[in-house]
């Protein structure tokens, strides 16, 4: 299989050994792309920054991350598809940091509007607006966005690819391009001559890329249906390698140990850690310390033994302190957004009943199961790095600024991660490892973070309290006017990744709050910009995450109020107001059969969450078993639009539900004396197997348009558990983890 090691040379070179005379091209015309990063050596060509073709055969160049969500599958298939190849035809191995592999599709979800109303001027301004990502460098995998910026884009490829083999065939048999045809990697003749594209590659590349008419979707081969992930078997076996499994000739491996208020530290002593068999150098990290050593779990035990006093911490220090500030941020003047503001909400019509209900989220850690982790190899002038990552421009350019070299003399290799989430968007381990590896310039070192030192230096999904109050009569809702305090992860990020915070309202406060399609009259929705400090990043799903709760769980308070079933009276708001969601309602009741009542001992809930272009509606069943909640079935339905790979997008609604239920249940960050209490799995307790519920899933594709589905089904996981609970005990919670309230079978 090819790899970044065989054919990367600096800034991605191709050269005559790589390529064996073959050719890197494609096409794409979507838009204009950025300056091709593959660069030919003798013998060679290359037009796009796809598709290599050498004489192993097809290697898709994927800028997108893999972490256990596929994407690489499925954009294999994507390129597969118009290219005439079988997918076990396509190697994939991930790009490097360059402008061409900016996302398409990230920036295009700036464009202000609810989502699922956007006109096509809208829909099409998103794509002007998306090519800022470009001049970005966004070369990021998030937002749930990796489809929605492949989906056009490789298919053109592909076609455009295929169409200048069948040229460079033509020319080389004085046939009519009409009278050929591709079939699993090779040009077929009307006599039966078969061209393999390997031998077409290198005249291909002097062809001008045509345009294309893509296949419909009625001719798809490989689209549309479950494929078999191209991951699958290196994982089963044990040879993928993940970034905590880089082994380099001569490596050393180190272990960190950061200041856990954020700060600094005022001494350190490592006497008795440099003594130690087997440590090599304990490195002064200046907020921090490092040992370095001859293997991962001695660099552990050492960089523990190190005395350190730390400064304190320039945030509040206590959970209680920071709620504060976010009670308090309901007091400015001004909101930070109003982005809903329809009808009037202060005029209550006499006789209706008026609900109220504050609701609040904790921080939150990303667990995810392969902890922070980067390989450094500095020689004074270059330096590599090899480790998971989300964003690899943003990192390339982190990481030269702390080696003190040029953009250009750093190579970052792209492993396959175990889980991401968001903190894998992040440069935090990748720059520490730089620092380390300046330490022994020459060697390279692992650098292995600790479970501990993971989990209290995460850059947490931030607390979130929201101020909900409607209005019923008549069996119908007149009004809702939402409020909702967070801090902004935005301004964090982007000041992190680029060195500047955007202006302006951030939308990500009050993401899915307000733009759910429910068609009421009289509906506003304010976001209050709280000032809470600790380091704050994206999480699965996002504002979405704790939005989700609050609405949807305020729409079942509203539905009980008004004395109706909370899934009839769904279906009544969206039916008119846009029928997609409608549709993922009826079918989540159709699955679950949904009657409105349950049997004793027995509770359902029901919410439905539009995030990230796709509605998604799920019903949670639980049961009172010995005094012990337990979680029996869960159904879900999900309108993406375009089902690229059904099962495929089964598993991410499956494993985003469990994302959400574990954050519902057990999750919690709390903080005193400025650093973060909890700092493994014991007491940051995570869904247990054993209380993941019977799964049922069903994928709509009544949209227009492909959306997103890595991070949809996370947010009605705790409003439909939480509803459930108030169906089975009639006691109404109102703040996450749930185990705070309710016991739970383990």
């Amino acid at each position: 299989m090819a790899s970044i090691g065989k054919i990367a040379r600096r800034t991605f070179l191709i050269g005559v050994a790589a390529v064996a005379g073959g050719a890197a091209f494609g096409a794409w015309y979507v838009m204009k792309p950025a300056p091709n990063p593959l660069k030919p050596g003798d013998g060679a060509a290359t037009l796009n920054p796809f598709v290599l073709i050498d004489g192993e055969g097809v290697t898709l160049i994927a800028p997108r991350a893999e972490m256990g969500q596929g994407t690489h599958t499925t954009w294999a298939a994507l390129l597969a598809e118009e290219m005439d190849l079988d997918l076990d035809q396509v190697r994939v191995i991930h790009g490097p940091p360059a402008a061409a592999y900016y996302n398409t599709a990230m920036l295009a979800e700036a464009v202000p509007s609810k989502g699922y109303d956007a006109s096509a001027f809208q829909h099409n301004l998103g794509q002007v607006v998306a090519k800022m990502g470009k001049v970005l460098k966004m070369q990021v995998t998030g937002g749930s966005t990796a489809m929605k910026d492949g989906y056009e884009r490789l298919r053109v490829t592909g076609a455009a690819t295929r169409e200048m083999l069948k040229t460079a065939a033509a020319n080389r048999l004085g046939v009519a391009i009409e009278t050929l045809r591709t079939e699993r990697g090779a040009v077929i003749a009307a006599d039966g001559i078969t061209l393999p594209y390997t031998e077409l590659a290198a005249a291909a590349a002097e062809v001008d890329p045509p345009s294309v008419q893509l296949r419909d979707a009625s001719d798809w081969r490989l689209l549309g249906k479950t494929q078999p992930r191209i991951d699958l078997a290196a994982k089963t076996m044990g040879t993928a390698q993940f970034g905590i499994d880089t082994r380099l000739p001569g490596m050393l491996f180190a272990a960190v140990r950061m200041a856990p208020t954020r700060a600094g530290m005022t001494r350190f002593d490592a006497f008795e850690a440099e003594r130690m068999p087997g440590v090599e150098k304990i490195v002064d990290m200046g907020d921090g310390v490092a040992a370095i050593a001859t293997n991962t779990w001695l660099a552990q035990r050492a960089v523990e033994a190190v005395e350190v006093d730390w400064e304190p911490s320039s945030y509040p220090e206590t959970t209680e302190e920071m709620f504060a500030a976010l009670d308090s941020a309901f007091d400015n003047e001004e909101p930070d957004s109003t982005y809903r503001d329809d009808g009037i909400v202060t005029l209550i019509p006499d006789g209706a009943e008026v609900v109220e209900a504050t609701y609040r989220v904790p921080f939150l850690a990303h667990a995810t199961m392969e902890p922070m982790n980067a390989t450094a190899w500095f020689d004074g002038d270059k330096l590599r790095i090899w480790c998971g990552n989300q964003g690899p421009t943003f990192l390339q350019a982190r990481c030269a600024e702390e080696a003190g070299v040029a953009l250009e003399d750093v190579e970052v290799n792209v492993t396959l991660m175990g889980g991401g989430f968001g903190r894998r968007g992040e440069l935090d381990y990748a720059v520490l490892a730089t620092r380390v590896a300046k330490a022994v310039p020459g060697t390279p070192v692992n650098v292995t973070w600790s479970r501990e030192e993971d989990m209290t230096h995460d850059f947490y999904r931030p607390p979130a309290q929201a101020r909900m109050k409607g209005a019923v009569q008549d069996g119908g809702i007149v009004m809702i006017d939402a409020q909702v305090a967070a801090p902004s992860i935005m301004g964090q990020a982007m000041d992190r990744w680029t060195g500047f915070a955007p202006g302006g309202p951030d939308v990500s406060i009050v993401d899915a709050l307000f733009n759910q399609p429910y068609g009421l009259k009289n509906y506003r929705v304010r976001g209050w910009r709280a000032d809470i400090a600790p380091p704050l990043g994206f999480w699965r799903s996002v504002g979405a995450s704790f939005n989700g709760f609050f609405h949807e769980s305020f729409m079942d308070e509203m539905a009980h109020a008004a004395g109706r079933d909370p899934l009839e009276l769904r279906m009544e708001l969206t039916r008119d107001e846009w029928l997609p969601a409608w549709q993922v309602l009826e079918a989540v009741g159709a699955m679950s059969g949904w009657t409105g009542e349950t049997p004793e001992g027995t509770g359902r809930g029901l919410a439905m969450v539009y995030s990230f272009g796709t509605p998604t509606a799920m019903v949670i069943e639980v049961q009172d078993q010995d005094g012990l909640i337990r979680l029996t079935n869960a159904w879900i339905a999900a309108d993406p639009g375009v089902a690229l790979d059904p099962g495929n997008i089964e598993a991410q609604l499956t494993g985003a539900m469990a994302y959400g239920l574990s954050a519902a249940i057990g999750e919690e960050i709390t903080f005193a004396g400025g650093r973060a209490e909890q700092s493994n799995f014991p007491d940051y307790r995570t869904l247990r197997m054993s209380q993941m519920p019977r799964t049922e899933v069903r994928v709509l594709q009544n949209q227009e348009r492909l959306n997103g589905i890595g991070e949809v089904g996370t947010p009605p996981a705790a409003p439909a558990l939480a509803n459930a609970l108030f169906d089975l005990t009639g006691k109404r919670v109102r703040e996450l983890p749930l185990n705070k309230h309710f016991d739970f079978y383990a």
